[in-house]
């Protein structure tokens, strides 16, 4: 393994000696050229904007903090379905990003491509720069639709560093729970 700013090390050192202390990123990556996070991202949180079966018009955010100390920007997160009873469709060129939460919205994100592979259940978002080290930013996935059954639906999101051979980071489970809508229109 070896590490890509031997010179920011040796600096900070020189520095340190000196009494003042410089925090200092590192990526790292092997012998090979797989590209790694020093300290990954982490899934701060994952919600929904609608939890009845059959919404239309609704929104699943995933919010992600990328540390100071990552090492690497964030060039893609993929997002993958694991548990639920029907296969999620996204409206892919409705995806956005953004800086911030989606309650404190700050600047808009540029992506670049958003792709989705059916067989593996998976939504890849890349972004276009990637986002820098020192951010938490928010993924606004789109669904054509919620599930039409209801039940709990995982929805694991993996990072993955700027390289291209970077190793994919597992951050989590965003968690969707739908419910059946009581309303019933048929009386007894």
């Amino acid at each position: 393994m070896r590490v890509t700013t031997l010179f920011g090390i040796t600096l900070s050192l020189a520095i340190g000696i000196g009494g003042v202390a410089v925090p200092v990123t590192q990526a790292v990556q092997l012998r090979d050229g797989t590209v790694y996070f020093v300290e990954p991202p982490k899934l701060v949180k994952a919600t929904t904007t609608y939890k009845d079966v059959n919404v239309w018009g609704g929104t699943y955010y995933f919010t992600i903090n990328v540390p100071e100390n990552a090492g690497e920007s964030l060039q893609k997160v993929t997002i993958a379905q694991k548990e639920g009873a029907e296969n999620i469709d996204y409206k892919l060129k409705d995806t956005r990003a953004f800086v911030g939460t989606r309650d404190a919205k700050e600047s808009r994100l540029t992506l670049g491509s958003v792709t989705a592979e059916r067989k593996t259940r998976t939504v890849t978002v890349n972004f276009d720069p990637p986002v820098t080290p020192g951010q938490t930013v928010t993924i606004a996935l789109r669904p054509v639709s919620n599930p039409s059954f209801s039940g709990v639906y995982l929805l694991g999101v993996t990072a993955f560093p700027v390289g291209e051979k970077s190793h994919g980071q597992f951050l989590g489970f965003g968690r969707f729970q739908f419910y059946s809508n009581t309303n019933s229109w048929w009386f007894p």
